[in-house]
């Protein structure tokens, strides 16, 4: 599914589609709002019966570089992520004949898709192929941290987002699970949130029990946009974040991982250096 400027235009015009849902009032972006780093601002999102979900809608930058999707994983490509949203009777709750024929009938699509796929037939995996090339130009850079830290700028930081700097990649730990350029890691973990799972996260999709409270890894990138914070927004700021991994690490989690060890009995942050480790994450907003 190569890029081309005629895909992308066609993913942008399905991505703010409302005739995606059963009601033709919402569409992709009534989750995954720009101005939230593509994430929702509400720990829950509410789909066209007024039902809510279950997770935090994750945000959805630099996913080119990814290949595996939602906190529990259980898509491996952006075009079959986008399939899923469209069926969920929580969400879109429409069918793909419904949404085809509506698409089908309209009087841009048709040709839209002849320009960007060479037929005007259209079908769900075209759908999903043009909403995914447009989503992997969501790309976030040029982020003040990245002016410090690959350009060499020593005046992009301020003395406190130094020092939160220096406790990101030492005291903090943070860099174990959140590294290079995009911020994150391939793995699922387990980060001591619950000692009893309400959600099973990936061993729900594997049906392994080592994998159960295993959640994908979320970029930090534009972090300080993106909130509320976990699979469960249980977090409404980047402080409550921190003091999570400062002292509330559930120790007897079952399949914790193990890079939160670190994290065990607690990190004696002060209330200065957590400040600082705030004011070093929203370095990476864009």
């Amino acid at each position: 599914n190569p890029l081309t400027l005629e895909g992308i235009d066609l993913g942008r015009e399905l991505f703010y589609e409302t005739q995606l849902s059963g009601d033709n009032t919402m569409s992709c972006a009534s989750c995954h709002f720009q101005e939230f780093n593509f994430s929702d601002s509400a720990r829950f999102s509410t789909g066209i019966t007024g039902a809510m979900g279950d997770r935090q809608a994750m945000s959805i930058v630099n996913l080119a570089w990814d290949d595996s999707f939602f906190w529990d994983g259980r898509a491996i490509s952006l075009e079959e992520q986008a399939l899923g949203p469209v069926v969920n009777p929580i969400e879109l709750n429409d069918t793909w004949v419904n949404v085809i024929s509506k698409l089908q009938a309209s009087a841009k699509y048709p040709l839209l898709f002849q320009k960007a796929f060479g037929t005007s037939v259209i079908d769900s995996n075209l759908v999903t192929k043009a909403i995914a090339q447009f989503e992997r130009t969501m790309v976030s850079f040029n982020s003040d941290y990245d002016s410090y830290f690959y350009q060499g700028d020593t005046s992009a930081l301020t003395s406190s987002e130094k020092n939160g700097y220096d406790l990101f990649f030492g005291q903090a730990e943070c860099i174990h699970c959140h590294s290079g350029p995009l911020l994150n890691d391939p793995v699922f973990r387990n980060n001591g949130l619950d000692d009893v799972f309400a959600d099973l996260g990936l061993g729900a999709v594997t049906g392994l029990v080592s994998d159960n409270g295993k959640f994908k890894v979320p970029t930090l990138r534009n972090i300080a946009e993106s909130g509320p914070y976990m699979h469960d927004g249980r977090f409404s700021t980047l402080e409550e974040v921190v003091e999570h991994y400062n002292s509330g690490v559930q120790g007897g989690s079952p399949n914790l991982d193990s890079e939160m060890t670190h994290f065990i009995g607690g990190l004696s942050l002060t209330a200065a250096e957590k400040a600082d480790l705030v004011s070093f994450l929203k370095t990476f907003t864009d």
